[in-house]
């Protein structure tokens, strides 16, 4: 179970990201984009589920990530993601409810580039009963 005081909780991850063109290109690929010149914005997750699972399943937050699904997302953007980008990422536990005894967590991710925030991404994270 999640520690109900981890909520409100903004964790700043320590590593600078930096995208590399053949990362955003193998994206692309995937999803079917041609437009390589910049990252679309669901790339993000990448990034941002790396952190969630870094910050989540630490002993004193406490979520079990063997049992999670992804349930929701959403992205605010506010300037596109672009190769050569250097990002870091905090993450903030913003809600955690208990239904039918799944636990269901809200986190929002806020990239940065040279201390401007560059998108925001909500995520709800479902651990399945």
């Amino acid at each position: 179970m999640l520690n109900p005081d981890s909520v409100g909780r903004t964790f700043a991850g320590t590593d600078v990201i930096t995208i590399a063109q053949s990362e955003i290109d193998a994206f692309c690929a995937v999803i079917g984009e041609t437009d390589t010149s910049i990252a679309p914005p669901t790339f993000s997750i990448r990034i941002t589920l790396t952190q969630f699972e870094e910050i989540l399943t630490q002993p004193e937050i406490g979520l079990d990530w063997s049992r999670l699904v992804h349930g929701d997302q959403k992205f605010e953007i506010f300037s596109p993601v672009k190769a050569g980008d250097g990002l870091t990422c905090a993450a903030t536990i913003e809600s955690y409810r208990v239904a039918a005894g799944n636990e269901i967590v809200t986190v929002r991710s806020d990239l940065h580039r040279d201390g401007a925030l560059v998108i925001s991404a909500w995520s709800t994270l479902v651990v399945r009963a």
